[in-house]
C-alpha cells in the first residue's frame, strides 16, 4: 500500500486552531439544537493551578476573619439560647418542638458532643457565663464559622462556572469574606450560616449543571451532566433541611428547570419524544426525589434522637406522644362504666388532661383550681359518679364515692348524666356563673372543684355527656363511652355551658398551666374530650382492650410537618427587633444580638457591599425593561451574543434574588434582616457578573481592551469595602470601641445601637470589669481609698423611689435630671417627632438611675451594670419554650401549650403545699354554701 503524507502544521497555525476551537461560538455560527448560543465549557474541575492557589489564599484570609476572637463573647448570645438549648435537648433525647427542620441543628449538636458536651448546660438566658461549667462553646460556634469560610471558595468557583474571569471570582470572594452581616452570623451558634453555606453550594452544582447541559447533547446524560445534577439535588435536601427558606431556592432551580425543559421541547431535531422524557424523568429523580429523601432521613434521624418526653410533646397529639419514652401506655379496657377511674384528655390543643390540684384561684370564687396538665400524674384522675347513688340488695343508698366497686358495671351511655370526683383532693367539678380569672368574657363560667370528703356535692357538680358521633372511632363508640375512641362534650347540666379550653395559659399562681372554662357558645373543638386511661375494679383481664395507634415514621412526620406549619405562621407578634422586607436592601435597621461589659454585638451589614449589590439589582431590573421595550419595537439586541448570555447569566442571578426576597412580602409573621442573607448572596454574584461583563466581555467601551481598568476598578473596590468593614468591626466581634468612633460611623437614627454603651476611651477597657452573666447581680469593683475614688450620680428629682445617698466615703459630683423619648422598639426620638406624636398616642413614663464610678483623673470605671441594657430580646424565630417566662413577668396568659416539665410543676405544687400548712383556707374548705 502507497503510503499517504499529510502536511503539518506550523506552530502559530495550531494555536491559531485551539483558539478557534475554544472560542465562543458567533452570531454565524448559531447552533441548530439545544446548545446554547455563545456558551463556554466553564468546567471547575479544569480550572489551572494559578486559580486554585488563589482560591486557597482566599480562603485562609476568610478562615483568619471568621476566627479572630471567636471565643468572645464567652456568654451566650442572642438566638444561641435556642440554638444551644437545642443540642442540649438532642443529647439528652428529650423531644422539642421547633419551627426549622433538624440538619444545622444536628451538625451543632455533633459538633458539641463531639468536643464533650454532655447536654447539662441549658442556654437559657442571654448573658448566661460559658466559662465556670466548661461550656464547649468554642467547638460549637466552629461548625456555623467553617460554614462561613466555605462559602468564600464556593463563591469563587461559582463565578468562575458562570465564565467570569478569575479576578473577578476574587472579588466575588473578597466581598463575602468582609460582609459584616454574614461574619456575625457565621460566628455564632445560628443557623444562617449554614443556610447560606447550602445555598451556595446548591447555586454553584446548578451553575455547573447549566453549562452542562447549555453545551447541547454531546453533554447530555454523560458523567459530569448526572455528577452536577445529582449534587444539586442533595444541596436542594440539605438547604430545605436547614430552614424551609430552602423553598425558594427550590422554587428557583424549579423555575430554571422548567425553561430548560421548554427550550428541549423546542428542538424537533435531536431530542426526540423518549428523549424528552428521560430528560424529565432524569430531573424528576434528581431534583425532587433525591432532596425529598435526604429531607425524611433527616427526620428519622431526629426521631431517633429525642425517644424522651420534653418541652415540646405538648404540641403533639395524643398517638404521636404516645410513642416517646415513659408516654406509651399499657393497653387500657375499653368500656368506661359508673365507678371508672379516668383520665380526661382535650382533644384540640393538645394541652394535656383535665387536672386538678389542691391550690386556689386567687379570684372569682376562690375555690380550687381546674387546668389542663400536659404530662401524666395522679393529679388528673376522675372517678365518673352517676347523678344517684346506687341503691344496696336492702334497697338502701350505698354512700360515698366508692359505692360502685362492687356492682356490675353499667356502661355510660350517650345523654348520661354524671359527677366528677377528684380523687386525691376529695372535691367534684364544679360551675357557676361567676366569670373566669384569666378570660373574663361573659359567655364563659368559672370551673373549679369544690367540696370534702363525704360531701353529697350539688346540682352545680351535674355534667351531661354528649357524644359527637361524627368524631368516633366505631360503631359501639357512638353509642356510649369508650375509651379513646369516643369524643365527646361534658355539658354543666345547670348553666348549659360546655367544659373548655383553649390556647390560654393561666399565671404562676397556676404554675402556667393552661386554662379550662366553662363555655355557653364555644367552638366545638375545644370543647370535645376523650377518655384515656381507664380501669374499673369489676373490669377483670378479660374485659376488652384498647391503645393508641402507632403513627409510624410517616404518620410522624406528617404530624410534626403540620405542627412547624402552623407554629411558623403564627409567630405574627412584633418584636423589638424586627423590620419588613422593604428596608432589608437599603440597610435601615440591624437587630441587637448581645450588650456587657461596654462592648455590643449588632448585626449590620457592609454598607458598601449592600448597597452596591442593591445597586446592581436595580440595574439590571432597568435593563431588562429597556430590552423588552427594544425588542417589542423591532429591535435585533437579541440576536447579539454578548446581549443574550448578559440576559440570561445575570438573569438567573437576579431570579435567585427574587425568588429569595419576594416571598417574605406575602408573609405576615416576625421578620427580621438575617432573613435577607440569602438574597444578598445571589445579589453580590450579580454585582460581580455585571462588572465581568463590563470590564471583560462587552466591546466597544474600551475597558475590555485596557485589562488594568478593570483590575484597578476591582482593588479599589474591594479597598473600600475593607474600610467600611474596619469601620463596623467592633459590632460583629463585641470588640472594644469609643463612644466618639461609634458615633462617626452611625449614619443613621434607624441603626439603633447605642453608642453610650461603649468607653469614651479603649484605655479603660483595660480596667478590670465583671463578667457575670444576665440576671445574677453583677457586684462592683474593688473601691480605690475614698481620697482616689468619686461619684457622679444622674439622679430624677420626679423618682417615687428614695435613692441611697453617697456613703461618707463618696462624693457626689453632680445630679441632672434627663428626660427622653422613646417609641415601642426604643428608638429615641427627637423634638420635633414627639411634637408631632402629641394627641395621637400616649406615653408612659418609666424612672431609671444610673451611677457614673469615676477615678481621681474623671475616668469612668465599669460598675458591672451598663452590660444589662444592650442585651437584644429573644429572637422568636424558634419555639419558644411553653414553661419559660422572663424574670418578673407578670402575664396574665400565653398562647401556647402547658408543656411545662413535669418535676418542675411537681416540685413547685408540693412546695407550695407545704407553705400554706396552717394557712387560712378558701371558703369550699369551710363547707359554705356553693355559689
Amino acid at each position: 500500500m502507497a503510503s499517504k503524507t499529510f502536511p503539518r502544521l506550523k506552530s502559530e497555525e495550531t494555536g491559531a486552531l485551539q483558539d478557534a476551537l475554544h472560542a465562543p461560538k458567533s452570531s454565524d455560527m448559531k447552533p441548530s439544537d439545544y446548545t446554547s448560543h455563545g456558551i463556554t465549557d466553564n468546567d471547575i474541575f479544569l480550572l489551572p493551578g494559578s486559580d486554585y492557589q488563589l482560591m486557597g489564599v482566599l480562603t485562609a484570609i476568610a478562615m483568619a476573619v471568621r476566627l479572630f476572637r471567636i471565643y468572645q463573647p464567652s456568654s451566650v448570645v442572642f438566638d444561641e439560647v435556642h440554638f444551644g438549648g437545642f443540642a442540649s435537648k438532642y443529647i439528652k433525647g428529650k423531644f422539642f418542638m421547633d419551627v426549622h427542620p433538624p440538619l444545622a441543628k444536628l451538625l451543632i449538636t455533633l459538633a458539641g458532643w463531639l468536643a464533650g458536651f454532655n447536654g447539662d448546660f441549658d442556654f437559657k438566658d442571654i448573658g448566661k457565663d460559658y466559662l465556670e461549667p466548661g461550656v464547649p462553646y468554642v467547638a460549637m460556634r466552629l461548625l456555623p464559622a467553617l460554614m462561613g469560610v466555605m462559602t468564600v471558595p464556593t463563591m469563587f468557583l461559582t463565578l468562575k462556572a458562570a465564565g467570569c474571569r478569575t479576578m473577578t471570582a476574587a472579588l466575588g470572594a473578597g466581598l463575602i469574606i468582609f460582609e459584616n452581616g454574614l461574619l456575625t452570623q457565621s460566628r455564632l451558634i445560628l443557623l444562617d450560616s449554614p443556610l447560606i453555606v447550602f445555598t451556595a453550594f446548591t447555586t454553584l452544582a446548578w451553575t455547573c449543571f447549566t453549562n452542562q447541559h447549555e453545551q447541547g447533547p454531546s453533554r447530555a446524560f454523560d458523567p459530569n451532566w448526572w455528577f452536577w445534577l445529582a449534587a444539586t439535588g442533595i444541596g436542594l435536601g440539605a438547604t430545605v433541611s436547614v430552614k424551609w427558606v430552602g423553598l425558594f431556592t427550590i422554587a428557583w432551580v424549579g423555575s430554571l428547570t422548567i425553561l430548560q425543559m421548554w427550550v428541549l421541547l423546542g428542538d424537533t431535531h435531536t431530542v426526540t419524544s423518549r428523549l424528552w422524557f428521560k430528560h424529565l424523568f432524569a430531573r424528576a429523580f434528581c431534583l425532587i426525589g433525591i432532596p425529598v429523601a435526604f429531607y425524611m432521613a433527616l427526620f428519622a434521624i431526629h426521631f431517633v434522637c429525642l425517644v424522651n418526653p420534653g418541652d415540646g410533646d405538648g404540641f403533639m397529639s395524643s398517638e404521636f406522644q404516645a410513642t416517646l419514652n415513659t408516654k406509651s401506655m399499657h393497653d387500657v379496657p375499653v368500656d368506661v362504666a359508673f365507678g371508672s377511674r379516668v383520665s380526661i384528655r382535650h382533644h384540640n390543643t393538645q394541652g394535656g388532661y383535665l387536672h386538678s390540684h389542691n391550690h386556689m384561684y386567687p379570684t372569682g370564687s376562690k375555690q380550687q383550681q381546674i387546668t389542663l396538665y400536659p404530662h401524666k400524674d395522679e393529679n388528673n384522675v376522675w372517678l365518673l359518679e352517676n347523678q344517684t347513688q346506687p341503691e344496696g340488695l336492702d334497697g338502701q343508698p350505698i354512700s360515698g364515692s366508692k359505692a360502685w366497686d362492687t356492682l356490675s358495671p353499667a356502661m355510660i351511655q350517650d345523654g348520661a348524666v354524671l359527677r366528677l370526683y377528684h380523687i386525691t383532693t376529695d372535691r367534684r367539678l364544679h360551675s357557676h356563673d361567676v366569670r373566669p380569672p384569666v378570660t373574663e368574657a361573659e359567655w364563659q363560667n368559672e370551673i373549679s372543684a369544690y367540696g370534702y370528703e363525704g360531701f353529697e356535692g350539688d346540682a352545680n357538680d351535674l355534667f351531661r355527656v354528649e357524644i359527637i358521633k361524627s368524631m368516633c372511632d366505631g360503631a359501639e363508640s357512638k353509642t356510649r363511652l369508650r375509651t379513646i375512641q369516643t369524643k365527646f362534650k361534658l355539658v354543666h347540666l345547670m348553666t348549659g355551658c360546655s367544659l373548655f379550653s383553649h390556647k390560654v395559659k393561666l399565671p404562676d399562681w397556676a404554675f402556667e398551666q393552661q386554662e379550662v372554662t366553662c363555655a355557653k357558645q364555644g367552638t366545638l373543638p375545644n370543647s370535645i374530650w376523650y377518655v384515656e386511661q381507664n380501669e374499673h375494679p369489676m373490669l377483670g383481664a378479660d374485659a376488652e382492650k384498647v391503645n393508641y395507634r402507632n403513627p409510624g415514621f410517616l404518620g410522624k412526620f406528617w404530624e410534626l410537618q403540620k405542627v412547624m406549619w402552623t407554629t411558623n405562621a403564627g409567630l405574627v407578634e412584633s418584636h423589638a427587633w424586627d423590620s419588613r422586607p422593604p428596608s432589608w436592601p437599603i440597610l435601615r435597621r440591624g437587630i441587637n444580638f448581645w450588650g456587657k461589659d461596654h462592648r455590643q454585638i449588632y448585626l449590620i451589614g457592609n454598607p458598601v457591599i449592600w448597597w452596591s449589590s442593591s445597586l446592581g439589582i436595580a440595574l439590571y431590573i432597568v435593563f431588562k425593561g429597556l430590552s423588552v421595550l427594544r425588542w417589542q419595537r423591532g429591535y435585533k439586541d437579541y440576536e447579539n451574543v454578548s446581549f443574550k448570555r448578559f440576559d440570561y447569566e445575570i438573569g438567573m442571578s437576579v431570579l435567585g434574588w427574587f425568588f429569595h426576597y419576594f416571598p417574605f412580602f406575602l408573609m405576615a409573621r416576625q421578620l427580621f434582616l438575617h432573613h435577607y442573607l440569602p438574597a444578598l448572596y445571589f445579589a453580590i454574584m450579580a454585582l460581580c457578573q455585571i462588572y465581568d461583563f463590563a470590564t471583560n466581555r462587552i466591546s466597544g467601551i474600551g475597558i475590555r481592551e485596557r485589562p488594568f481598568i478593570g483590575l484597578g476598578g476591582i482593588v479599589a473596590f474591594l479597598a473600600l469595602s475593607i474600610v467600611a468593614f474596619t469601620m463596623y468591626a467592633p459590632l460583629a466581634y463585641g470588640n472594644p470601641w469609643t463612644q466618639e468612633s461609634c458615633n462617626r460611623v452611625k449614619l443613621f437614627d434607624t441603626w439603633d445601637w447605642d453608642c453610650n454603651t461603649f468607653h469614651t476611651e479603649l484605655s479603660q477597657y483595660s480596667m478590670p470589669a465583671s463578667s457575670a452573666p444576665i440576671g445574677e447581680k453583677t457586684s462592683a469593683p474593688a473601691v480605690p481609698p475614698a481620697a482616689d475614688m468619686k461619684i457622679e450620680k444622674n439622679i430624677p428629682s420626679s423618682d417615687g423611689g428614695v435613692t441611697s445617698q453617697a456613703s461618707a466615703a463618696e462624693s457626689v459630683l453632680s445630679q441632672e435630671e434627663k428626660i427622653e423619648y422613646r417609641d415601642q422598639d426604643g428608638n429615641l426620638l427627637n423634638e420635633e417627632q414627639v411634637k408631632a406624636l402629641e394627641g395621637k398616642v400616649s406615653f408612659s413614663t418609666r424612672y431609671e438611675t444610673r451611677t457614673r464610678v469615676v477615678d481621681a483623673q474623671g475616668r469612668e470605671l465599669a460598675d458591672g451594670s451598663a452590660g444589662a441594657e444592650g442585651f437584644g430580646p429573644p429572637h422568636p424565630d424558634v419555639d419558644r419554650e411553653p414553661e419559660t417566662m422572663p424574670d418578673g413577668s407578670k402575664s396574665l396568659g400565653r398562647d401556647s401549650p402547658a408543656t411545662a416539665s413535669p418535676e418542675k410543676d411537681l416540685i413547685k405544687e408540693k412546695s407550695v403545699e407545704k407553705a400554706k400548712v396552717g394557712t387560712p383556707r378558701p371558703a369550699s374548705e369551710g363547707h359554705e354554701a356553693t355559689k
